[in-house]
This record gives structure tokens, sequence and C-alpha cells, in this order.
């Protein structure tokens, strides 16, 4: 049973990687989880795994400073973020990776793609990330190296026994009650614990309003602000049945609609 241990700073991405791993290699055992590269070289040395997937950016020593070190005891597997760059980066280097947030489809080609390489290790052991990758991971580095976005880029949220990544714009509106927080796109429903307060502080006040204590919107989802007949504000959203009430306090933001 080929194994492998998982490196990165976020849990939720651990988590994450875990399950889809599970769904698209069952065979597959993961024997450590590490939220840096200092721990992920330390189970190495402990496990000695068939694989390494590691994040690129990680506090502390980074998926490329961790792969230098690991050397030939594992075969690496970079998980990066950054879709424009990595693709091309890699796909011309001796290395795999995984898109994070990391989709079945698009793992089960990396899958096939390490099965191949395992058997073949088993004749000849894989080589240390060489000269020419760490190059190219290097200039990778420098294009990924700018501070992260100020404002929430996509919200991770429960469907069942799942772990959804939603990007932010496809998100039509939250709405909170006691104990969660709705996050409604047009496909589907999902729920998060964290309330609107708080989400009103992290999303980017351009593409969101918060337009009552409970509800944010999307304002490229509204159609339109109508009034029913006890004279409140309803926001209508397109292509959806729900009518968001606005407060008082918040209806200076239609005064122009």
């Amino acid at each position: 049973m080929p194994t492998a241990i998982i490196a990165d700073d976020e849990r939720l991405m651990r988590d994450q990687l875990r399950m889809r791993l599970e769904q698209v290699w069952p065979e597959l055992e993961i024997v450590g989880e590490a939220k840096n590269g200092d721990e992920a070289v330390e189970l190495v040395g402990q496990h000695k795994p068939d694989l390494t997937f590691l994040d690129i950016r990680m506090p502390g020593k980074t998926g490329m400073e961790a792969a230098r070190e690991i050397g030939e005891r594992s075969q690496i597997v970079f998980v990066t973020a950054y879709d424009q760059y990595a693709v091309e980066a890699f796909e011309r280097g001796a290395v795999d990776y995984v898109l994070k947030p990391s989709e079945p489809e698009r793992l089960k080609v990396t899958v096939e793609r390490l099965k191949t390489r395992l058997e073949a290790s088993k004749a000849a052991p894989g080589a240390a990330v060489n000269d020419s990758v760490t190059a190219m991971l290097s200039q990778l580095a420098e294009k990924i190296a700018a501070p992260k976005p100020k404002h929430l880029q996509w919200i991770q949220a429960s469907i069942g026994q799942d772990l959804r990544m939603i990007p932010v714009e496809e998100i039509l509106f939250f709405r909170s009650d006691e104990k969660y927080t709705c996050v409604q796109t047009e496909k589907f429903e999902a729920l998060i614990r964290k309330p609107v307060r708080d989400l009103a502080e992290e999303l980017d006040p351009s593409l969101f309003w918060q337009i009552h204590r409970a509800t944010l919107v999307n304002v490229n989802a509204i159609e339109g602000v109508t009034r029913d007949i006890r004279g409140r504000h309803l926001v209508l959203i397109k292509g959806r049945p729900e009518k968001l009430e606005v407060s008082r306090s918040f209806l200076h933001l239609f005064k122009q609609m």
C-alpha cells in the first residue's frame, strides 16, 4: 500500500486534500500531516512515505525548501493555489503538482501520473529535485511572493460530509440565524459557522453589501429593490425567489437605484 504525508499550514486545506485523495485513490495511506516545512521534513524521516504533498507557501520553511532537504527520500508533489503560474512551470518539470482547492477530476489526472512514477521508481529510485526544476520553482516563488489578498477569495463550507471551496464571486448572498450562516449560490446552499459581522470585515465591501445585521448580498446578484405592503424595502435576487429585507440603517446603499 503506497503511503504519503500532507503538509499545508491551513488545516481545512489538509482535510480537503485528504478527503479528495480518499475518493480518487483509496489505496493510498496518509501516514502523517504537517503544518509547515520543518514538520514535513521530520515526518518524512519518521515514516519514509512514498509521496509527500507539500504546499509551496508555508510559514517558516517553505515547501520548496523542504523539498530540497527531503531530496531522494520521498517523491514530491507540490500543492499550490496559483493556477496561472503553476501549470506551465510544473508541466515542464520533473515534479508533480496539485492545484487547490483540489477537485476530484483534476486530482485523478495527477494520481494516475503518480501511480506510474511510483511503479517506475521501484526499478530506479527517484532523483532529488534537480537544478533546472529548482530554478523554475524559484521563479514561481518570486511571482507568488506578493502578500496574500486583503479580502477573502473563497469560502470553506460544509455540504453534508463534503467540504466545498466556494469562490466568493459565485455566492449570491449570506444569511445568518442564531447558529449558522447560509451560503447561497445559484446551484446549491451550504452552511458555515462564521457570523455575518465577521464576514463583513473580511469580504470586499465593493462586492458584498451588508443590508441587514444578518444579511450580506453580492451586488452583482441584485435585480432590484421593491417595497411590501408594510413599507419594508426588499432586495430581489436574480433568478431566485428570496426577497431579502433591508434594514433602515442600510437604506442609503440604494439611494442611487
